[in-house]
């Protein structure tokens, strides 16, 4: 698991009480730190991607400059939008093409049938806004992606739906992150509550799920 220090260096430098390192070589390492994580995380869902713009948030939140804020926005919107779009393209060769059918299985196996399931009809009835709605969603970006995929969804179809989508998540996230910010003095106790909700919002669902398929007595 990232630490709340090594999400709060990649996110906007090494932010820390005794930070010394110079701004403009934070925001250098940073940004481009961010941006490269945050397109991993779309492509091999095991980083932590919600912590790490949240964590990007709090430090441009007590950077006190809206550029700041604005690049946090746009790196970590554009590195979801083009991660999802290159996760798609490789799962729409991997229905036809034996080489990108290790990606197709992937996604496969992190959508199981019943959510699978779910998906299909929600975007049978309501399409593009069931894409949007699902990266809000924790666990919800692969088995509506698998579900486009089934449906056999154009690839322009999915970059208009999916845009909306990666912009109302890192919106979601740093909206998060400036909530911790504002709450403590300092950076890291800012990044800690952000990463401690975000872990908290990417849990309760599959909680939620374990409770209620509980037999009661």
């Amino acid at each position: 698991m990232i630490s709340p220090a090594a999400l709060v260096q990649a996110a906007g430098g090494l932010v820390t009480p005794a930070a010394v390192a110079p701004d403009s070589t934070q925001q250098a390492i940073g940004y481009p730190s961010l941006f490269l994580l945050v397109l991993i995380g779309a492509l091999v869902p095991v980083v932590p991607t919600g912590a790490l713009v949240s964590s990007a948030a709090v430090v441009a939140f007590h950077r006190t400059a809206p550029f700041s804020m604005a690049l946090v926005f746009v790196t970590a919107s554009l590195a979801a939008f083009l991660g999802d779009v290159a996760l798609y393209w490789l799962g729409r060769r991997g229905m036809t093409s034996r080489n990108g059918s290790r990606w197709l299985e992937a996604i496969r196996e992190r959508a199981p049938e019943e959510r699978l399931a779910q998906a299909q009809e929600k975007l049978a009835g309501h399409g593009v806004a069931v894409l949007v709605l699902s990266r809000l969603v924790p666990a919800g970006r692969l088995p509506v992606m698998l579900a486009c995929l089934v449906a056999k969804w154009p690839l322009r179809r999915f970059v208009r739906g999916n845009l909306p989508a990666c912009l109302a998540w890192a919106a979601t996230y740093q909206l998060i992150g400036v909530l911790g910010g504002s709450l403590f003095p300092e950076p890291w106790q800012g990044v800690l509550a952000a990463v401690s909700l975000t872990v908290l919002i990417s849990v309760a669902p599959s909680l939620w799920r374990r409770v209620r398929r509980t037999p009661a007595g």
